[in-house]
């Protein structure tokens, strides 16, 4: 078994490279445990990012080269064509789409080339009983023992089941998204367009003057869920959900870039076992959608990692001690107070953030007239500023 004298963060996604450039520019060194062979730049299509996003992204370092890859958002316009309704309003705050590609290989590219270690399968975390230190076995059937792990490793998190952290759950729709290309340009407003038919949900995002961000959500319907491997069965079956709305909507869809179309079911974990969870345990604690995963109501999951990257390196920074050994940095005490503090910090800014986002998304999923009044005056109750969520500052790095 090895020795690993360095932090351990299970995931490559967006919240694994942001957490590794955070604690590498406080000076920590860490390394990366992905399973996937190459980095993960293909799926996912889009995010968007905003106002309290870039302010993590700023203390990364990557705001400024991430800014030129995507225009600002001007407006918020939702249309039904239920009733024709069109309500539009000004977007608050610096809001932009990226693409994910481009968000993960800025990170990527900050971070020392061996930092990210590829075709590493995590398949069980054991204490040691000697040193209480996690043991990290893999697929190819190595093993380490780590002084640190951060697990990073998305909403089926082999690291939160470590910790006990509650499955997630599933809410009763799905979604599927992709990138449009337009060589010749599009004709989109600088505008995020939500539009809605028959609990159907499409949102509509231009990235730069050629290329959109959509994604559409919809009830799920029990199926053979290997049919959604096909990319030309997602696309088929996208045109087929939206054949009422507009013909520019139609071409969007027929003229996307297959590989970058991606279906899932809708997962979370609800606002009462976040309140309730343990995300931390000695020197091992979760960040992302590992710990609080939630439904893309409010757009705010990727941005909740990066928040979760900037103060969980902050914290560790702070509260563990840093002794050299062999001219390298490594994080050996205090890690479970920062933990500690990390994980309070940042659990009522993410239960207020999927609290928020579970009741929209139950808003959205109901046909009941009862159920939607409820709803409403819940959110109206809980979040008299329905866009506060936005004005967040995860502080300095």
């Amino acid at each position: 078994m090895d020795i690993d004298d360095e932090v351990v963060i299970i995931g490559a996604g967006i919240c694994g490279l942001a957490t590794a450039l955070a604690l590498h520019r406080k000076g920590i060194n860490n390394v990366v445990m992905e399973r996937s062979e190459t980095l993960r730049n293909t799926t996912g299509a889009a995010i968007g990012i905003r106002q309290n996003g870039w302010r993590a992204l700023d203390q990364l370092g990557v705001a400024e080269t991430l800014r030129r890859t995507a225009i600002l958002i001007h407006r918020d316009r939702t249309v039904s064509l239920d009733d024709g309704k069109v309500h539009e309003i000004l977007m608050k705050g610096e809001f932009r789409c990226l693409r994910r590609k481009d968000l993960i290989d800025t990170l990527y590219d900050e971070l020392p080339s061996t930092t990210v270690k590829f075709g590493c399968q995590l398949e069980s975390i054991k204490l040691d009983p000697n040193t209480s230190k996690p043991v990290l076995r893999f697929s190819d059937g190595s093993a380490i023992l780590a002084k640190v792990l951060i697990g990073c490793d998305g909403g089926k998190s082999i690291v939160a089941d470590f910790l006990n952290v509650k499955p997630t759950k599933k809410f009763s729709f799905c979604a599927v998204r992709g990138l449009s290309n337009y060589p010749n340009g599009h004709s989109f407003d600088h505008d995020f367009v939500r539009i809605t038919k028959d609990n159907k949900f499409l949102g509509i995002i231009p990235i730069d003057d050629h290329s959109v961000y959509w994604t559409c959500a919809h009830p799920y319907v029990p199926r053979d869920e290997r049919i959604w491997e096909d990319l030309e069965v997602i696309r088929r079956s996208s045109l087929d959900l939206l054949s009422d709305y507009p013909r520019e909507i139609q071409e969007m869809i027929e003229i996307t870039d297959a590989k970058s179309l991606w279906f899932s079911h809708i997962r979370y974990r609800t606002p009462w076992d976040l309140l309730m969870g343990t995300f931390c345990k000695g020197p091992v604690t979760v960040a992302g959608d590992a710990m609080h995963v939630m439904g893309p109501f409010l757009g705010q999951g990727g941005s909740a990692g990066l928040e979760d990257a900037v103060v969980l390196a902050r914290n560790l920074a702070q509260r563990g001690s840093i002794q050299i050994e062999n001219g390298r940095k490594v994080t050996v005490q205090g890690v479970e107070g920062a933990f500690h503090l990390y994980v309070k910090q940042r659990k009522m800014r993410v239960v207020r953030l999927s609290l928020q986002t579970y009741l929209t998304g139950m808003l959205t999923g109901t046909s009941s007239r009862l159920r939607k009044f409820i709803y409403i005056v819940l959110l109206f109750l809980l979040f008299r500023n329905p866009s506060d969520h936005m004005d967040y500052d995860c502080g300095r790095l």
